[in-house]
């Protein structure tokens, strides 16, 4: 009998302590939260674009020879002037050797047809020689200087020939494509490499016509590289001036700053504006929560998370634009601990 007792009052204190537990609940949802401000904005309507390089080098050469060394591989970052390909030049140091020599043994021809001619010339002056010997003398001369200097010219081609025997970049940039590999032979005019400009990086994004009245030339737009999901600012450097017969849509040349990892031909959201500029409530980004398929941010009341539906009219970098009459300016939005809140959850805000 004592030991039923016993054991009936270690499960009384037990549903106490647990009621007592149940009637705490857990501790308040801790959150940071930021106000909302109003600016006068224009709304934005994403469009699908693709990046290329505007600026692109394929790189040949116009001396044919055997690849000696490929130092960079598809995908590599370069520098203006860094070395990509080298020739062999074995063959081509023996000619400009041997071209050399020819140069002094002119050298030696020329000054002895010249002591001739100066001798023959006192010798002619006193009617000593025939004219034809004279002349004979002057054109030994005269043809060995000519010599030498069509001499030069192959010596100098040749050493342009050996420099251009190392290929090195034009620009920054990014080598797109590598067509040719080490103990290859290189012929003159072959494309070896292309490389696209770091500084040249933009997304061609469609828009409608009836879009241009709201676009100028060098503003600033949110670019998002699609396979990364990376935010970046762009600027428009451009309009193509073909519009497409169908669609009527006309490209835009966004200008943005180099990628890492980014291909050619990926794809990138542009946000573009799309109506005059008015006043919208802007608030961080980070403050919009996805819930069945809707945008919805938190605020706080009464000490409890409170979800509110929004529709967002402008993105704005790392803020976006509303228009709803609920979201007024001042009120205050949760940006950080919202991924895990539940509506009428108790929270608490940092700082409080």
């Amino acid at each position: 009998m004592r030991n039923l007792l016993s054991v009936l009052t270690v499960v009384w204190i037990w549903i106490v302590l647990c009621s007592s537990a149940g009637a705490q609940g857990p501790p308040p949802a801790k959150v940071v939260v930021d106000q909302v401000v109003e600016e006068v904005v224009a709304s934005t309507q994403s469009v699908l674009g693709v990046l290329y390089y505007e600026r692109k080098s394929e790189i040949s050469t116009d001396v044919s020879g055997l690849v000696q060394e490929v130092t960079v591989v598809q995908g590599d970052r370069v520098k203006k002037d860094e070395v990509l390909v080298r020739l062999d030049t074995e063959i081509l140091e023996r000619e400009i050797s041997l071209t050399q020599t020819r140069l002094q043994q002119i050298d030696l021809r020329i000054e002895n047809a010249r002591k001739d001619y100066e001798r023959l010339a006192k010798i002619f002056e006193s009617e000593g020689v025939s004219e034809k010997i004279y002349d004979d003398a002057l054109f030994d001369y005269e043809n060995a200087v000519k010599e030498k200097q069509a001499t030069e010219d192959t010596l100098a081609k040749l050493l342009i020939q050996k420099r251009r025997s190392v290929i090195s970049a034009p620009f920054d940039g990014v080598v797109l494509s590598k067509d040719v590999d080490t103990g290859g032979w290189a012929q003159q005019g072959r494309r070896l490499l292309t490389i696209g400009a770091s500084s040249s990086l933009h997304a061609r994004a469609p828009v409608s016509e009836d879009l241009l009245k709201f676009v100028a030339i060098g503003e600033e737009m949110e670019v998002i590289i699609n396979a990364f999901d990376r935010e970046v600012k762009g600027r428009l450097v451009n309009i193509d001036p073909i519009a497409d017969v169908k669609t009527k849509n006309v490209f835009l040349k966004i200008n943005i700053p180099y990628q890492p990892l980014v291909a050619e031909n990926m794809s990138a959201t542009v946000y573009v504006s799309a109506s005059p500029k008015r006043k919208l409530s802007i608030f961080k980004r980070a403050a919009v929560v996805k819930h069945q398929g809707g945008d919805f941010i938190y605020t706080v009341k009464d000490d409890k998370a409170a979800i509110m539906p929004i529709t967002i009219i402008a993105y704005l970098g790392d803020r976006v634009g509303v228009d709803n009459t609920s979201i007024v300016p001042g009120m205050a939005v949760v940006v950080e601990g919202n991924e895990r809140l539940r509506p009428d959850q108790p929270v608490k805000v940092a700082g409080e």
